[in-house]
């Protein structure tokens, strides 16, 4: 049989179908991810509220988790680990406590007059134009608005325009790091009808075009089932969905689980943080998981570390499942965020490493370890992460 020097051609589409691949799947989210979003109620929210809550979480650290024999309790990690992370912590909260913050004008804010509604978006973006001169602003940051589902868009447009065009006239520009946070995606079609809400506020404010992205949140069962059946929920959102956020207190509520059942350890949150992961796979877009709604139950030690112990445990739940970005609502989880983040990238940092290492120079990891190329790359990805992580501190 004769067989060309150039091989046979490509099978007759082929070229269309792997640009289609390309642009659906550009590969996993590029750069810095945040560990945490903070939300805060619009109208508690002021120009001095991270620091605020870096001073409240830092305060709670000296009194209740003074050295590293304490967090190496309360935290279960290794004592060699703690040094380590009990150094960083300090660090972490006395000069960067909210790595992304959240203005909430949805479920933290409620329902207001329109008045009071407008009054307080003229006052968050005041808040945020005194960060950004004062360069207090986090590296992300943001607001979330009301839903399209409460059948009102109105208000969450009004609200967003509101806010946008005060900032501007404020400052001038629309500092790095926005995002907006759209709630209860109940229908497909509304991610299409919020990105083209953006495209025309871009327009009026003059910015370039998709400086305007949204994170949509995944907080119903049939949110859920729409992902599974979308031909292409990113492009739905016409190129604009920067991240999928899990709301697990109305997913769980939708989903008919008892108040004591609304945790994100369930595996009906289990199911669909999967089904995030399956839908947005390879598509750029960020996952975050949502959070615990509890406060210390006192100022004793003992509450504070019952607290600190319980959601250490939930954000290392969402680490092994591959969620490593979280919802905080309380400065007091700052500390267990942190300290259960930084604990997971130092525990295997220089085993990851060194596989790394023996992989490219081709010689034996040790430990009867075989790595596959596709491990290979989660490794590399892991110690990203960690940089990332464990530099910010």
């Amino acid at each position: 049989m004769r067989v060309s020097l150039s091989g046979p051609a490509p099978p007759p589409g082929f070229a269309e179908t792997y640009r289609e691949q390309l642009a659906r799947y550009p590969g996993p989210p590029a750069g810095w991810q945040p560990v945490h979003t903070v939300y805060v109620p619009a109208d508690a929210f002021t120009a001095g509220t991270v620091a605020e809550w870096g001073d409240a979480a830092s305060a709670l650290l000296e009194r209740h988790l003074p050295t590293a024999a304490e967090l190496a309790a309360v935290f279960d990690v290794p004592h060699e680990v703690a040094r380590g992370v009990r150094h960083r912590l300090g660090l972490k909260l006395a000069g960067d406590p909210i790595e992304d913050l959240r203005v909430d004008f949805e479920d933290g804010y409620g329902t207001r007059p329109d008045d009071e509604e407008d009054a307080d978006t003229v006052k968050a973006a005041d808040a945020i134009a005194e960060m950004y001169r004062a360069e207090t602003l986090p590296r992300r940051w943001g607001l979330r608005v009301k839903s399209f589902a409460d059948g009102n868009p109105a208000r969450a447009l009004r609200t967003l325009d509101g806010f946008l065009t005060t900032l501007a006239e404020r400052v001038g520009v629309l500092p790095p790091g926005f995002t907006v946070t759209f709630p209860k995606v109940i229908m497909e079609a509304y991610l299409g009808q919020f990105a083209s809400c953006l495209e025309a506020l871009e327009r009026a404010l003059g910015l370039p075009d998709r400086t305007l992205r949204f994170e949509m949140q995944v907080e119903a069962p049939q949110t859920v089932l729409f992902l599974q059946r979308s031909a292409d929920p990113v492009a739905a959102a016409r190129g604009r969905l920067a991240a999928a956020h899990f709301g697990v207190f109305d997913y769980t509520a939708a989903c008919g689980l008892p108040p004591h059942e609304q945790r994100l350890d369930h595996p009906a949150c289990d199911h669909a943080r999967h089904v995030m992961q399956t839908v947005f796979a390879g598509t750029g877009v960020e996952l975050s998981d949502g959070s615990l709604a509890a406060a210390p139950a006192s100022g004793e030690t003992a509450d504070v570390h019952a607290l600190w112990r319980r959601h250490a445990a939930l954000v290392r739940h969402s680490l092994r499942h591959g969620f490593h970005q979280g919802w905080d609502m309380h400065p007091a989880h700052l500390v267990s965020r942190y300290a259960a983040v930084y604990a997971f990238h130092l525990a295997r940092y220089d085993e990851y490493r060194e596989r790394v290492r023996a992989w490219h120079e081709r010689r034996d990891a040790g430990g009867g370890v075989l790595d596959e190329p596709a491990t290979i790359a989660t490794l590399t990805a892991a110690l990203r992460r960690a940089d990332h992580a464990l530099g910010s501190a």
